[in-house]
């Protein structure tokens, strides 16, 4: 698990992932005391030696070269090497922006910005289920050639799949625990600045904490159990 700072936490996904057996190896890129100047170095690890590789979210942008270059760049040929070597890889919000920018796709400022419990569409519940999921991101991606969108809403791509990668533009992690410390590191001026209520968010967050668990277990079990599971037999 590609843990890009100190906030952006496995939460409801890390924990299905080691329900189903796995163990939860994570690579954090930015220290909380590199927070402010994250144009750290990283050295990440080889994609073969893991089952799955997951890109989970982050505060700044895709392209975002002279703030976060130093590692962002290295990241995306680490993505592209994973997709050759038929390693799964399962991208989460910048995670999956990042998936759509190592495989000739885009990212940009989008001019909706989503924050809060958004419904999405879906084409493919056996993969993504549609239906009320946590956002927070201010860009958006064009997609990759030789992907198949498989959710959307009025504001931009909701997930797509490319091979063994799926990418989601959503938070399935998401907790009342989570959402406390992104409001604790700057968070709650990006709510207010939106015109949403901190209180209200934080109510809403905390009573989808039962069902969102159980939306997010579901997601995990259809991309191992289809996306993942392609790929293997892709490896022989």
């Amino acid at each position: 698990m590609i843990q890009h700072d100190h906030i952006c936490t496995p939460g409801f996904v890390g924990e299905r992932f080691t329900e189903r057996g796995y163990d939860l190896v994570l690579h954090q890129v930015v220290s909380e005391d590199d927070f402010q100047s994250p144009n750290v170095k990283t050295q990440f690890p080889d994609p073969t030696d893991f089952d799955v590789i997951i890109s989970m979210g982050a505060p700044w942008s895709v392209y975002d070269h002279e703030i976060i270059g130093s590692w962002v760049l290295p990241e995306l040929a680490m993505l592209r090497g994973a997709h050759v070597d038929h390693v799964p890889v399962f991208g989460i919000c910048f995670g999956g922006q990042l998936l759509a920018a190592a495989h000739g796709g885009s990212v940009s400022r989008s001019a909706a910005p989503e924050l809060g419990w958004v419904e999405i569409e879906s084409d493919d519940e056996s993969v993504v289920p549609a239906g009320e999921w946590f956002q927070w991101h201010y860009d958006r991606w064009e997609l990759p050639e030789g992907a198949t969108e498989l959710a959307r809403n009025a504001n931009s791509s909701q997930a797509f799949i490319l091979g063994q990668n799926l990418a989601v533009q959503f938070h399935p992690e998401m907790s009342s625990a989570i959402l406390a410390s992104w409001i604790a590191t700057g968070g709650a001026e990006d709510i207010t600045k939106l015109g949403m209520n901190v209180e209200e968010l934080v109510r809403q967050t905390a009573e989808r904490d039962v069902s969102n668990r159980e939306r997010a277990h579901k997601l995990v079990d259809l991309f191992l159990d289809s996306v993942a599971a392609q790929s293997k037999v892709d490896r022989g």
